[in-house]
């Protein structure tokens, strides 16, 4: 249940945003268009723990920024590589075994990885990630990195 009230929060908060009008009728929509979604999607069975994960969000809303800031660090290294005359660059493929039990934690990871500049993941599975990067030490820093660990944390461990 907390899943769906939380969702119907969510969705009429972002009709808020997007609308921007305070009318009584817009209003009056947006918590009818919410409803409607929710309703559709208890339906098909897909507000669940993993399709829409509220346990994770107070540590989710901190791990963000984190993941900004490794973002912009590696969009640096990568301009510096690229500006560089010689173009050094080391292409590695590295397989590591995630510490994430759950398929939402799992995705998070590795589509983290893939958010990073000079990284992207190959193949997830639970048993292993198989990684590309653009330098030895980008493919090497995935394997038992921060980011694994907080993603890990992300997850709850539900």
């Amino acid at each position: 249940m907390i899943q769906s009230v939380s969702l119907f929060a969510v969705l009429y908060l972002f009709w808020l945003l997007l609308s921007g009008f305070f009318t009584a009728f817009l209003m009056s929509a947006g918590i009818g268009s919410a409803l409607v979604v929710v309703w559709f999607a208890r339906r098909m069975h897909v507000v669940d723990v993993e399709g829409f994960p509220v346990h994770m969000w107070p540590t989710v809303v901190l791990y963000w920024p984190w993941l900004i800031k490794e973002i912009v660090k590696s969009c640096w290294d990568v301009t510096k590589i690229i500006l560089h005359p010689a173009l050094p660059i080391t292409p590695t493929l590295v397989r590591f075994r995630p510490t994430q039990k759950t398929n939402v934690g799992l995705v998070l990871h590795a589509n983290s990885i893939t958010l990073t500049p000079g990284t992207i993941t190959i193949e997830a599975g639970p048993d292993e990630f198989f990684v590309h990067g653009l330098t030895r030490g980008s493919a090497e820093g995935t394997v038992n990195s921060a980011m694994d660990s907080r993603v890990t944390a992300c997850e709850g461990r539900h």
